[in-house]
């Protein structure tokens, strides 16, 4: 018979409840250094919601993006931005908004025209102003907010409503605190980011859903009024699949960080950062929070939170 490898000692019992405060004491730190950063210096917002020129064009043969990104970058027009659809003949540039009126940004157009050929087919070329942009991140960062209220929704339906406040807590403060990074690392966000916040929060409830499922599990056959006893058993069940799967995702991100460029660098970035937030936000902040909640299952929380 074959048996499930297990990173961690089954047997493990790791007192993760008496070390909350640890927990709780870093969730307060990181939560503070984002506002603070957030507050002073923002968010370097990109060309999707500052605005900017957009040009869809065809090449007359597959295009070597690296390549076209370095000659468009000698322009000094500022960031610009590549991005292959359709076939590898087809490109989407953007190229942030300039400083002046109409006439300036017509004139980058025509620069950047002139620096591809005449043998480029253009299919669309706009220029996007700053209203819409701010529409766009508005709209952006609203859909994440419903997303992770959707997420607190459906744990609150599938467990019990203590358990959706738990999950609503620990995936707006894995967010948050990823959305501090780009505000102290000054990264670009844009609608890439956005999906790094969303891609973040859907794998921090998946994390936290398993340690609950567990939680669930054990109260039913935990026949002590202790459930500081029942988080630290089913932590510790499932510490081993929390820890392979964060490792083996990780493996798959460090390569796009240090290799991917500058393209990849804030969606790997910030989604790396957001794994290792979320994992143990899913331990010290998702499951321990319970004990601060109305009891489970006629379960006494006093006793367990007073040890």
């Amino acid at each position: 018979m074959l048996h499930a490898f297990n990173f961690i000692p089954h047997d493990t019992k790791i007192d993760f409840v008496a070390k909350r405060w640890w927990g709780f004491g870093l969730t307060i730190l990181l939560t503070v250094i984002s506002a603070a950063s957030l507050y002073v210096n923002g968010l370097n917002l990109g060309i999707d919601f500052k605005g900017g020129i957009l040009i869809e064009a065809k090449a007359p043969q597959a295009i070597h993006v690296a390549e076209l990104r370095n000659e468009l970058e000698s322009l000094n027009l500022g960031e610009i931005t590549l991005q292959e659809f359709g076939g590898p003949d087809d490109i989407l540039i953007r190229v942030q908004r300039q400083e002046g009126g109409d006439e300036v940004q017509q004139k980058a157009i025509q620069t950047v025209r002139a620096k591809l050929g005449h043998s480029y087919d253009y299919r669309r070329v706009e220029v996007v102003g700053p209203t819409v942009g701010q529409e766009l991140l508005h709209a952006g960062l609203l859909a994440t907010l419903f997303a992770i209220l959707a997420i607190a929704g459906y744990v609150a339906i599938r467990f019990e409503w203590q358990f959706g406040v738990a999950a609503f807590t620990s995936t707006i403060h894995d967010v948050f605190v990823t959305l501090g990074l780009y505000s102290i690392l000054q990264l670009d966000f844009n609608l890439t980011a956005v999906a790094a916040l969303l891609t973040l929060a859907g794998y921090s409830i998946n994390d936290t859903v398993v340690v609950f499922d567990r939680i669930r599990e054990t109260l039913h056959r935990h026949k002590a009024n202790d459930l500081a006893g029942v988080i630290n058993d089913s932590v510790n069940q499932t510490l081993s699949r929390t820890l392979m799967t964060a490792g083996t995702t990780l493996l798959a991100l460090l390569p796009l960080v240090i290799l991917g460029g500058p393209a990849l660098l804030n969606f790997s970035l910030a989604l790396t950062w957001g794994i290792l937030v979320g994992t143990y936000s899913s331990i010290y902040v998702a499951a321990a929070f319970l004990l601060y909640m109305p009891p489970l299952r006629r379960i006494d929380t006093k006793k367990s939170v007073n040890k």
